[in-house]
């Protein structure tokens, strides 16, 4: 049985099939994406949505879509799907599909009259091409197949219409035809491993819309051109291979090339199977070197979100080399960034305080994977570096003071992860000491008082392990709350704030915490009771007055609610390794309920695959980007420490 499929009787149900969506990548930077019955709903979507180097390397929707239709006895059977004025849907091709699965690669099943058909989809994997595979499974009379391109060529956050300047003619290429609507895009191929007709009726499909953009309250309805459709006899028990890519193939090797592909793909067939699917999409290598993307499908790479995924999305791979090449690039960019020109909390792309700290965290888990690794060798001197710098912070926004603890406050400027901003000013403002930040801070110091100990660096492992003690005791006499009994998300000056918020997590679950076993505890118990839901933890608790439940509105309202409740999964992998330190084996059957709830999740929103937040309120509906690294990671990391315990 499938792990993942979809029957015909939730299909036809529009209200279901277009909130799930589906979303193949490869490693060249390409993406395929769309719902289920292949309506697009986002202008992100699109068959083959790629890399242009002559526009920066952004990403461009160059395939929107393609339509099938079977012919038998001159009557055309449509199975396309688009969205136009108000609830018209035109074609309703969906109402042929009989299931839809994805267990090796996304695979629809038709079915009209006496006529089956099935198609299979993947990109090529180190090329920008997209391969649709289509068989006749059943049939009992001759009977024709159309493909019908819709093109868009233009940027992921963009829309076209209708205009003159497009360049709608096309070249005739083996089995196929290509197109270049604009200059300074690549010529996109359309061939056939049959060769059959192509029919030129050059259109603009106008008013197609795209509902979740609408929602978001963005622009959203676009025109699409079709040069015409390609038609050719199919046979039962025939296959057919459709290609688009950036560059011409040869048709009679399109069969096996998707069947060489097809060999590649890890099936989808467990929970975890489908994490690790999940996982390698947003692993990249281009330009000469590896990339890990932050989400889909608009963020490219932030190195908060590569430290913190890394651990989790390499901890089954067993590639090292590539777990290395990603973390040298991410310490590399955190020298030249933040150390480099003494940038921490000063110019805009530095804003981000805890992001070297982030760094310590991601070789303590790249030991754990690699415990015959030399990690001093390598990143023994970005390491000095970095507690150097933050050492040096005496005075100013950023500074260390006199109690050994980080404080960090620009007027008008967030500087943690919870950074939204709304006309100008932080929603969730937390200057000063913030408490992750500051757990962060005691871990990398302890942790680097560890190497120095491992390699006999007596003078400088007692430099560090001083501060590092008046960290510990000026941590719990700042944060402490003793009514909560749990910690202050942050102090400034006179200030305490006493929101109950996820952040305190991590001084419960990094390897070094300054918490005794009893206000560990205590602080776990107050976010299991307070934020954990079945997709993670609240980014505040319900019970205060500024909780906001739903995500929903135009950007300014979505992120006013985006840290005042939303939910996020990568704070629960913190929160199943803190909950473990604490119960051990006796916390295992909690956490495997906590998988469960995440599990659930793969067959909503975006399938196989974890969207960047959710809503506060149940049924934690997911929001944002429909597939995000480091909640993937997460969920993959207390699989992980599941089976640590066990």
């Amino acid at each position: 049985m499938t792990y993942l499929k979809l029957d015909k009787t939730k299909l036809v149900n529009l209200e279901y099939s277009l909130h799930r969506e589906v979303l193949r990548t490869n490693r060249a930077g390409s993406y395929c994406s769309t719902t289920v019955i292949g309506c697009n709903t986002r202008k992100y979507h699109g068959m083959l949505v790629c890399p242009v180097a002559h526009f920066g390397g952004g990403r461009f929707v160059l395939l929107s879509s393609l339509d099938l239709s079977l012919v038998q006895h001159q009557q055309v059977f449509n199975l396309g799907i688009h969205k136009y004025q108000g609830s018209h849907y035109e074609p309703k091709g969906h109402k042929y599909l009989e299931s839809y699965d994805m267990e090796v690669t996304p695979r629809r099943v038709y079915r009209v009259g006496g006529m089956v058909l099935s198609t299979e989809i993947l990109l090529v994997e180190e090329e920008e091409q997209v391969l649709l595979r289509v068989t006749l499974e059943e049939a009992h009379s001759p009977t024709l197949i159309r493909f019908k391109p819709f093109l868009a060529f233009r940027s992921v956050h963009e829309l076209t219409q209708q205009n003159m300047v497009a360049n709608t003619r096309y070249e005739e290429v083996p089995n196929g035809i290509r197109l270049q609507m604009y200059e300074g895009f690549p010529h996109l191929h359309l061939q056939v491993s049959k060769a059959g007709e192509f029919l030129a009726l050059p259109d603009w499909y106008r008013g197609m819309e795209y509902f979740k953009e609408q929602n978001r309250g963005y622009p959203f309805k676009e025109d699409l051109f079709a040069p015409g459709y390609f038609e050719m006899e199919i046979k039962k028990g025939e296959s057919l291979v459709f290609s688009a890519g950036t560059f011409p193939v040869k048709p009679g090797g399109l069969k096996a090339r998707f069947t060489k592909e097809v060999k590649k793909r890890i099936p989808r067939d467990t929970m975890l199977h489908s994490l690790l699917n999940a996982a390698e999409q947003f692993i990249q290598r281009r330009e000469g070197r590896i990339k890990l993307l932050a989400g889909y499908h608009w963020y490219r790479e932030r190195l908060r979100d590569t430290l913190v995924a890394l651990p989790g999305l390499m901890a089954y791979s067993g590639r090292r080399e590539d777990f290395l090449a990603i973390l040298d690039h991410a310490v590399e960019e955190v020298r030249r960034i933040y150390i480099a020109e003494n940038n921490l909390g000063v110019r805009p792309e530095a804003k981000d305080v805890d992001v070297p700290l982030w760094v310590f965290y991601t070789i303590q888990e790249l030991e754990l994977q690699f415990p015959d690794l030399d990690v001093c060798s390598r990143y023994g001197a970005a390491m000095v570096e970095i507690l150097q710098h933050y050492m040096r912070l005496k005075d100013g926004c950023v500074r260390i003071e006199a109690s050994g603890l980080l404080y960090a406050r620009v007027e008008g400027r967030p500087l943690t992860w919870m950074d939204a901003v709304v006309d100008g000013q932080p929603v969730t403002w937390r200057p000063g000491l913030a408490v992750e930040i500051n757990a962060l801070w005691y871990n990398a110091l302890r942790y680097y008082a560890t190497l120095c100990k491992r390699h006999g660096r007596k003078e400088e492992r007692q430099q560090i392990l001083a501060l590092a003690d008046r960290v510990e005791e000026s941590f719990i006499a700042n944060f402490w709350n003793e009514e909560e009994g749990c910690l202050y998300d942050y102090v400034d000056g006179e200030e305490k704030d006493a929101s109950i918020r996820p952040n305190q997590v991590l001084a419960v679950a990094l390897r070094f915490s300054a918490l005794d076993a009893e206000k560990a505890k205590s602080v776990v118990d107050v976010l299991k009771k307070e934020l954990l839901t079945s997709r993670g933890l609240r980014t505040l608790s319900p019970s205060d007055p500024r909780y906001l439940g739903v995500l929903e509105g135009n950007q300014r309202e979505r992120d006013l609610a985006l840290h005042q409740g939303s939910v996020y999964p990568w704070l629960a992998g913190f929160f199943a390794e803190a909950y473990l330190n604490i119960h051990k084996r006796g916390g295992l059957p909690f956490i495997k309920r906590m998988v469960e709830g995440f599990e659930e999740e793969l067959g909503n929103h975006c399938l196989s695959t974890l969207s960047e937040c959710y809503n506060g309120n149940p049924p934690h509906l997911g929001k944002g980007a429909v597939s995000m690294a480091w909640n993937v990671a997460a969920v993959i990391r207390i699989i992980k420490l599941i089976e640590k315990y066990n």
